[in-house]
């Protein structure tokens, strides 16, 4: 090796700024990995069941956080941390004084922080809620849309920055991609992305590097992409004779033998780093000359751990673009676990604990010990925590919702889908500041989902005022008005994208203090594609309305391919949300506008409305003209049914939802005809009665007083029950009196023909509603 060793220039510790910040960053490496091992080894666990963290995927984000959160952040801007990286986050704000010290000991204990950054279950603030892989890296996407929106119609929230902070294999997900490639996305210059390329999945190290493709495939979306790939140390080691031959050996070398390369001793680093060949002796002599601090360091040394190459990396950034950063790093940095294949999930013994501690200055027996309050390092975290407080903003209660909008008993035939769009222009008339609020979001269908008039009415959003060529032109009846002041927001075909827009402004109520009373509109059938983003915005605190239409195989000429079949059950299933699938068009109006006053306020709930193109005769309603008798109704139909059919002795009962009403009808009058009077029961949120049925029974607060009204134990008969959806999902309508039930619906994947054909097919027409009744009185 010689005598003579020289260092690289940042190796040797100072007393600077930078040196303060490399030991906050050391220390939030060092919090963040005690959270998890106090979990882990320390608190106790009678079940003896894995609580788990990720200490490796926490640490190859440490250095990226830190020059975040000390340096770069403003006020108004926001981050979505990578799941695996909350005791990174955790550790943050504790420094900032914004995490009391008892919490750091509750990681994944009930109450406690939460595995992954959650808006809503946190102790500690997070401004996105992540875990479902892919989801939380583009909802600041569609948060940007959403503050964009809300400056626009109402101002007060200012500019900043929405920053992702994803792990490389969260690229393999499709939501990813499909955020890209709105054609709305490349105009969100405040969307920034940091990726963390430590280039490890959960069980190996990827074997070739996918970073020259993701270039590529950024920029072909008109993203701003900035490799970040080594540090201050490698560049200035570049720079040497035989600099250009180590160069060109790492940028060969697969991540497999890289990450080997950091398992080794500095002594097998030295025979191993100069590989094979004419590069050899130049790269051999090149690294003699550093001493072993020196080459192990500038080993590590890559982009996404060097925090001077990550701000000027932050200071190149194009506002008037996306950018991502592809930031270079080593998954486990600074750990004894950093390079490892199985690292993912692996955990730190007590002794590499105590290390880790000796060597970061800190104790293990005293863990959450907080820098001295006259240290360079207090300053920088009470400067950082000044820095990144929020102005509060008030919240503003929603404007009211009218219940009723008093429209006189319906007539003639229609549909509920044709309701939607007629319920959203009278609101325009009848309400004006709470239909202000309402913004509609459909992805490329908004004439097909009857919002053409409406969108016709209010226009279409967009930050830039855009001339409508066709305005012109008498044959076109969908105008598209572009404007700031527009309510409607049309997104590419993507479903995910359509949901993921609808969370972020379901959460503006409790972001800016702006109540917004989103609505979106999707086809049935894809309701399924876009319930994990759906179901994770209303996770993260979006209240929002979701509309699937058309439903059912009451599509019969479209066939199999576009008939839902469980999202009936889907709505009863999904926490946070309440779902209606009306019968009629007053019975739209009704959950419509009730779904409406539940959005924009803490207590509030999202909506799923399930409609239908299928004419029915609205008279078939029957809704009362006295109007208290007209406000019982109206009561029943938003708690979950109503008896649209009631005999004086009934011998069966026939419950059915949506469309089939007519079916449940005519069913009726052959059996009463037979001799077996039968009651019609409409239901419109299997949901609403199955909470109601647990209230009775004492497992929520939910109000039972519907089943009183609708299943009286006086006239409790056998049941029918009919839906165009599976059959489960009015199963537990027999629990209610305790009655024998035969439950229809639809099992199998829809065919094309006449509703007649498919409903035959299906065992749901009236000849088989009426044999079900036959077999349950006989």
């Amino acid at each position: 090796m010689g005598n003579t060793v020289t260092g690289l220039p940042g190796t040797d510790r100072g007393t600077d700024e930078s040196e303060v910040l490399r030991r906050i960053e050391e220390r939030v490496l060092w919090l963040s990995a005690a959270m998890v091992h106090h979990a882990n080894r320390v608190r106790p666990n009678p079940s003896g069941l894995k609580v788990g963290g990720h200490q490796a995927s926490s640490a190859s984000m440490v250095s990226i956080m830190t020059a975040l959160w000390f340096q770069q952040l403003r006020p108004q801007d926001r981050v979505s941390v990578k799941p695996h990286a909350s005791p990174v986050l955790h550790a943050i704000n504790y420094l900032l004084g914004e995490l009391d010290v008892s919490y750091l000991t509750t990681l994944r204990a009930f109450g406690g922080l939460q595995s992954y950054p959650s808006r809503t279950k946190d102790p500690d603030p997070v401004d996105y809620s992540t875990g479902s892989v892919g989801i939380g890296a583009t909802a600041p996407l569609w948060g940007a849309f959403a503050r964009r929106y809300v400056q626009d119609h109402f101002g007060g929230v200012g500019k900043g920055r929405q920053y992702s902070l994803l792990g490389d294999a969260e690229l393999d997900e499709g939501a990813i991609w499909e955020a890209i490639q709105d054609p709305t996305v490349p105009g969100l210059g405040e969307a920034v992305w940091i990726v963390d390329l430590n280039r490890q999945s959960f069980d190996r190290v990827i074997p070739g590097s996918a970073a020259d493709k993701l270039q590529g495939m950024f920029a072909a979306a008109g993203w701003q992409v900035i490799s970040l790939k080594y540090g201050h140390l490698l560049r200035e080691l570049f720079t040497r004779p035989g600099g250009e031959a180590l160069h060109a050996r790492i940028d060969a070398m697969g991540n497999a033998e890289y990450q080997r390369l950091l398992r080794c001793s500095v002594d097998e680093l030295r025979e191993r780093l100069p590989g094979t060949g004419s590069t050899r002796e130049p790269i051999a002599d090149l690294i003699a000359t550093l001493d072993d601090a020196s080459l192990m360091a500038a080993l590590r040394n890559l982009g996404g751990h060097d925090i001077r190459a990550l701000t000027e990396a932050f200071d190149t950034v194009d506002d008037t673009r996306p950018t991502v950063i592809l930031a270079y790093t080593v998954k486990g940095h600074g750990l004894p676990t950093e390079g490892h294949p199985q690292n993912h999930s692996s955990l730190l013994t007590d002794d590499q604990m105590r290390e880790l501690a000796q060597r970061l200055g800190t104790d293990l027996d005293h863990p959450w010990t907080p820098f001295t309050e006259s240290s360079p390092e207090a300053a920088l975290c009470a400067e950082a925590s000044q820095r990144l407080q929020r102005p509060r903003h008030p919240h503003q209660q929603p404007p009211a919702v009218p219940a009723d909008l008093a429209r006189p008993s319906p007539t003639g035939t229609g549909n509920t889908q044709q309701a939607l769009g007629r319920v959203l222009l009278d609101l325009t008339r009848q309400a004006p500041n709470a239909a202000a609020r309402i913004v509609t979001v459909s992805p490329d269908v908004s004439s097909t989902t009857n919002l053409g008039g409406w969108l016709n009415k209010v226009g279409v959003w967009s930050s830039t005022e855009r001339p409508d060529w066709f305005a012109d032109d008498a044959e076109t009846i969908l105008h598209w008005k572009e404007q700031p002041s527009g309510q409607h927001v049309e997104l590419g075909i993507a479903e995910t994208n359509l949901v993921g827009v609808l969370g972020e402004f379901g959460t503006t109520w409790s972001r800016w203090g702006q109540p917004l009373l989103p609505i979106g509109v999707v086809y049935d059938p894809f309701v399924n594609r876009a319930l994990e983003p759906w179901s994770f915005g209303i996770y993260s605190g979006g209240q929002s309305i979701l509309v699937g239409t058309p439903s059912g195989v009451t599509l019969a000429p479209e066939g199999g391919a576009h008939q839902s079949i469980t999202t009936p059950s889907l709505g009863i299933e999904q926490p946070g949300c309440v779902t209606y699938e009306p019968a009629f068009a007053i019975d739209t109006e009704w959950c419509l506008l009730d779904a409406l006053g539940n959005l924009g306020h803490p207590d509030g709930q999202s909506a799923y409305l399930r409609l239908s193109t299928r004419p029915v005769d609205q008279s078939l309603a029957a809704v009362p003209h006295d109007p208290a008798a007209r406000e019982r109704r109206r009561r029943q139909t938003t708690a979950g049914a109503y008896r649209l059919r009631q005999n004086e002795r009934p011998t069966v009962t026939l419950a059915a939802m949506g469309a089939l009403i007519p079916e449940a009808l005519a069913a009726a009058d052959r059996l009463t005809a037979l001799g077996h009077a039968a009651d019609v029961v409409c239901v419109t949120s299997p949901d609403l009665l199955f909470r109601a049925l647990q209230a009775r029974r004492g497992l929520s607060q939910d109000p039972s007083w519907i089943l009183d009204q609708v299943f009286p134990a006086e006239r409790a008969t056998p049941l029918v029950t009919v839906l165009d959806g599976h059959p489960h999902t009015l199963a537990f309508l027999s629990t209610i009196q305790n009655t024998p039930v035969t439950t229809l619906g639809v099992t199998r994947f829809g065919q094309c023909g006449t509703i007649d054909d498919v409903y035959r097919y299906h065992g749901i027409d009236t000849d088989s509603i009426v044999a079900a009744g036959l077999d349950l009185v006989d």
